[in-house]
């Protein structure tokens, strides 16, 4: 019923032709233009391509070391959430297509059965065997959860519960529960492998109906707030060692997901309490990650902050969950604005996007994964009636 009624709302919309969808697809198309490795489904990982580049957010320092021809698993897996949310926004056929002709059959080039349970590596798996993260499954899980949602293919909710296996094997009762990162490197459990599996976890509940999702996701929900929210300003920590020692840095999809996740959490519930956190959480993810910009000709725009791009499209998630249930625009009204900006300011020759959503700062190389988490924020900011 979501996506009916999802797929209605952006009919309306591409008849009053929101920009929102051309500009996704054409920075799609320039994603395909400059990432993708000839007679294959693969995709680079940095325009201009490096083949001596070297992933900085991999847990293993040997692998971390090796230069690869293509893309890790978290760069790719970005590809998938851009062309799911153009799918839900359109309903266009051809995005589906895309998704079942190229996407998902590079994506199986890095799932791993040699591994039980099995589940999807860092790396390919016709190459030696790479570090899986927990927190990289379940980004694809919701993906495979919510395209399972569009065209009730059983495949992919069985895709979805079996990748469900593998994030609930990292769960112990070291510090009281929650999931850890990596499965080769047991020694922090994070918030971006707990909230978001809190979020999987009630999709998948919305979707089979089944109560031990819904048990296991509120469980995850109040461990992540337990251990790792900050309690001045409800944004949330990194992460916790099994010392007990916490990382306080503060990323923007980390509070996104304990924000959707409170939101869905009250949906499915009615319980006021989850709608408060999900509020509270909101403002705080406006102030500290949002900047200031008064532009050249005097217009004062809210920015978010230079930085990793796909964790704000993240947070966006969160933003517009919260937004179907109280239909606050302040949010998403600086989101779209910056959107425009960026897209006459932030781009360069290729249509390809910079870090900085000012564009006064210029990126040498440029990620596959911001461009894609572009794409994505256009496809969801098209749905959404904020006039």
């Amino acid at each position: 019923m979501q996506y009916i009624l999802i797929n209605i709302i952006c009919a309306f919309t591409l008849i009053n032709a929101n920009p929102n969808i051309e500009r996704a697809q054409q920075t799609l198309d320039s994603l395909y233009q400059n990432y993708a490795s000839p007679n294959t489904c693969l995709l680079r990982e940095h325009y201009p391509f490096d083949q001596n580049y070297k992933a900085s957010y991999l847990a293993s320092e040997e692998q971390a070391g090796k230069g690869n021809k293509y893309s890790y698993l978290w760069p790719y897996s970005g590809t998938f959430s851009a062309v799911n949310t153009l799918l839900a926004t359109t309903g266009d056929n051809k995005y589906q297509l895309l998704l079942e002709n190229k996407v998902l059959p590079g994506l199986e080039e890095y799932f791993d059965t040699q591994r039980v349970p099995a589940a999807y590596s860092s790396y390919l798996n016709n190459q030696p065997l790479s570090d899986r993260f927990y927190d990289d499954n379940i980004w694809l899980g919701i993906d495979f959860i919510d395209y399972y949602l569009m065209t009730k293919k059983q495949e992919y909710l069985k895709k979805a519960e079996l990748i469900w296996n593998f994030i609930i094997s990292g769960k112990d009762e070291a510090l009281g529960g929650g999931i850890y990162w990596c499965e080769q490197k047991k020694e922090t459990k994070n918030t971006c492998s707990n909230a978001p599996a809190a979020v999987f976890a009630f999709k998948l509940f919305q979707a089979t109906q089944d109560s031990t999702y819904l048990k296991e996701g509120k469980e995850l929900y109040e461990w992540t707030k337990e251990n790792l929210e900050d309690s001045k300003d409800h944004l949330y920590f990194d992460k916790v060692s099994l010392n007990k020692k916490i990382d306080r840095t503060k990323y923007a999809y980390n509070s996104g997901q304990m924000m959707q996740a409170a939101a869905l959490l009250f949906q499915i519930t009615k319980q006021k309490e989850y709608l408060k956190d999900a509020q509270e959480i909101a403002r705080a993810c406006h102030k500290h990650f949002f900047t200031r910009l008064t532009t050249p000709d005097g217009i004062v725009l809210q920015l978010p902050k230079k930085g990793n791009i796909w964790f704000t499209a993240i947070m966006l998630r969160g933003f517009v969950e919260l937004y179907q249930i109280d239909h606050n625009k302040t949010y998403l009204t600086d989101f779209q604005l910056s959107l425009d900006y960026a897209w006459h300011h932030a781009r360069d020759e290729q249509g390809l996007f910079q870090k900085d959503w000012s564009g006064m700062d210029k990126d040498d190389k440029k990620w596959l994964l911001t461009q894609a988490a572009f794409v994505e924020m256009y496809g969801r900011l098209a749905c959404v009636d904020i006039k």
